[in-house]
């Protein structure tokens, strides 16, 4: 029986006779000097939306953050385990990223959960529940509209999700302090699974809009 799936081990041969040779020198240089990316990318774990191929990055290009519903909590040194609150504390103070970029995604399901009130647990811990409760008042909000159709609702929380976690960045004091330096910037986008569309939040309105590709 083979250690790893058979379907990760044929991955594998495929990167180690096609990729790696071609970018052999590059992983070499960052095994040595280390990795010193731009940009940090919070993005949810859903694995229809994987950053490193909706921007086409290379290895070292981008430090990833992947959790459910791509949502950073507030900050909160209350000696109690953060795994969120460790990786950008890594990037932002090690790193010295000079980018931060909050991207949620259509079909989220840890958004649906998080409008449906009804849903039950998954386990006893009910871990998914308590970490969607982050946005659990935009949640009720939006929820209660019905103005909206339910595929409305969804892409409406999905985006508002996306400012509550940038909002949350900024109670960070080394975000805070070094974006009111220049030093350091946040941005928000959205990535539709069905279209391969990016939409990315205007930082003076809060709007989702397509850049222009040509």
């Amino acid at each position: 029986m083979p250690h790893l799936p058979e379907h990760l081990l044929a991955g594998y041969r495929n990167f180690m006779s096609g990729r790696y040779p071609a970018e052999s020198g590059r992983y070499r240089s960052l095994a040595r000097e280390g990795q010193a990316p731009e940009t940090m990318i919070v993005a949810c774990c859903d694995s229809r939306s994987a950053p490193e191929a909706i921007f086409d990055a290379g290895p070292g290009e981008l430090f990833v953050l992947r959790n459910v519903g791509n949502l950073v909590p507030p900050y909160a040194p209350d000696g109690e385990f953060h795994s969120t609150s460790a990786a950008l504390e890594f990037a932002v103070q090690s790193l010295k990223v000079k980018n931060i970029v909050v991207m949620g995604h259509g079909r989220c399901g840890g958004i649906r959960a998080a409008l449906d009130p009804n849903s039950a647990p998954l386990s006893p811990g009910d871990f998914i529940g308590k970490w969607m409760s982050l946005i659990a008042p935009a949640a009720e909000t939006v929820s209660s509209s019905t103005f909206m159709t339910a595929t409305e609702r969804q892409t409406a929380l999905e985006r508002i999700s996306i400012r509550y976690s940038i909002a949350n960045l900024r109670t960070f004091p080394c975000v805070s302090i070094l974006e009111g330096k220049g030093r350091l910037s946040l941005h928000g986008a959205w990535f539709d699974i069905s279209t391969g569309e990016l939409w990315v939040m205007n930082k003076e309105t809060g709007d989702f809009e397509r850049p222009e590709l040509a």
